[in-house]
């Protein structure tokens, strides 16, 4: 099936300590555009991974998205250059959360995650 969401494992190095996170690969226009729509849970320690052809300068919005969620936006090198936190939106009017900066990637987990697994702007995702 053409359409079937990859998923890797990534690695996230903070300081000395390294955390594996499972996500869903988002690497086309598409699969990009549904992100977590109609998600209804996310396990503990699973994302989905943005992939853009281009670095990016715009955000990120919630519509059909049922489960709050955090998102960490990277650099090429997959250094996390900004992390915000995103509420569910049913509403038309959704509001979009922009991290104000160019980003090639991001990571979209449960809300609260980067935290609680003390992962912070300036550490380092490695995406291979």
């Amino acid at each position: 099936m053409k359409n079937r969401i990859k998923r890797k494992m990534i690695k996230i190095h903070s300081g000395n300590r390294e955390t594996i996170l499972s996500v869903q690969v988002a690497d086309t226009q598409r699969k990009r555009e549904k992100g977590l729509m109609f998600v209804r849970k996310l396990p503990e320690n699973e994302g989905m991974l943005f992939v853009f052809s281009e670095k990016m300068f715009d955000g990120f919005w919630m519509k059909n998205t049922l489960i709050p969620l955090s998102i960490a936006f990277l650099d090429s090198d997959g250094e996390i250059l900004k992390i915000l936190d995103m509420e569910p939106c049913k509403e038309e009017n959704c509001p979009t959360y922009d991290p104000e900066l160019f980003y090639l990637y991001a990571i979209e987990v449960n809300l609260g995650w980067f935290q609680k697994n003390q992962i912070k702007e300036g550490d380092y995702v490695m995406l291979d």
